[in-house]
């Protein structure tokens, strides 16, 4: 079990960059990785298109945006957010259809401080890093001057809709999955949560 304690919650950097990429796809449920294999070139891997995306200075998934739980020098999980001012602009039926519902949702998420991922490495779940990652976001939320958060999750992700219910939050849109094209291929609706601190 890991002591909380020792656990050092800091801003990502971009030595980070390969365990964000790591644990994007971890909360992006293989997504994100699908996504970096319809853009491979030059013999390049999807979790090195990842990596260099996460390397970037600007952006949604920038290591500027991430911040990182730390264990002895290794980072054990992520929480990736940011400020979203204005709702994107967006024609959501050119969009590939596994992000599809994810951009509507994020297009009612005007105002909020958008927690676009959170991920644990595997051996280290259920162990209090979620919650104290979390725990990070209402601060730095707080600090930025936003009262509300919201975050998205499949429906069925019943272990995450759990933990953000058991934080606060509550859904307040969804919208159907068109296209999950990797295990556990869900479907049903993907989860706009939202909480007022």
């Amino acid at each position: 079990m890991i002591d909380l304690e020792q656990i050092i919650v800091r801003p990502a950097t971009s030595s980070d960059a390969q365990d964000l990429a790591k644990l994007i796809d971890i909360a992006g449920e293989g997504i994100p990785h699908w996504l970096w294999s319809q853009n491979t070139a030059e013999n390049r891997t999807p979790l090195e298109i990842g990596t260099e995306r996460a390397q970037r200075e600007s952006g949604g998934f920038s290591y500027k945006n991430a911040m990182v739980a730390e264990n002895a020098g290794r980072v054990l999980g992520m929480v990736l957010s940011y400020p979203i001012i204005e709702a994107p602009d967006e024609d959501i039926d050119s969009l590939p259809d596994p992000i599809a519902p994810f951009v509507e949702l994020e297009m009612k998420s005007a105002g909020t401080w958008y927690i676009n991922a959170l991920a644990v490495f595997p051996g280290h779940r259920s162990s209090g890093l979620g919650s104290l990652l979390m725990e990070a976001v209402d601060t730095a939320a707080s600090t930025s001057g936003f009262s509300r958060l919201s975050i998205q999750v499949y429906g069925q992700n019943s272990g995450a809709a759990r933990l953000y219910k058991r934080l606060g939050f509550r859904e307040t849109a969804r919208s159907r999955v068109r296209l999950h094209p990797v295990q556990p291929y869900y479907t049903g609706d993907v989860l706009l949560l939202e909480k007022n601190r």
